[in-house]
């Protein structure tokens, strides 16, 4: 477990960019299960969450609002805080292993797409931006959700 105050500003970096934070099991079930789009991202303190996720993620989003590729929910967990949270949210992640950072897209409840630490540590920003961005637009344009 991290020093809380440590980590708070890494958490606040993540709430900037629109993702709320699961503390529970119960609110990630909560969350995990509802319908639509949702992407997970697995917060860490690693200097690739700083300096390649965060910033990565941040790009992505502001791309997405003005594409209108959104998914319909953002939610965060972080990897040495919540155990119990993390390890639910991971659940959903049928298939890979556990790493943080890391980023899922589900929808309704089922992974459709993740980016592990190793695409993200090997990678800048940008290219973490472009990851996502293109996630986003392949699962989140009007033409996937409507089937037009």
């Amino acid at each position: 477990m991290y020093d809380p105050i440590m980590v708070q500003p890494m958490k606040d970096q993540a709430k900037e960019i629109g993702f709320k934070e699961l503390y529970t099991p119960e609110e990630v079930n909560e969350e995990l299960k509802k319908k639509g789009m949702t992407m997970v991202f697995v917060n860490s303190v690693c200097g690739c969450a700083a300096g390649k996720a965060r910033p990565g993620l941040s790009l992505a989003v502001q791309w997405a609002k003005k594409n209108n590729v959104m998914p319909d929910n953002l939610v965060s967990v972080f990897a040495g805080m919540e155990k119990d949270a993390v390890e639910e949210a991971r659940k959903y992640f049928t298939g890979y292993a556990p790493s943080s950072p890391q980023i899922a897209l589900l929808k309704d409840g089922e992974l459709v797409h993740m980016i592990q630490r190793h695409e993200i540590e090997s990678n800048d920003a940008n290219t973490v931006a472009n990851k996502v961005a293109g996630a986003l637009k392949q699962y989140c344009s009007k033409e996937t959700v409507t089937g037009t």
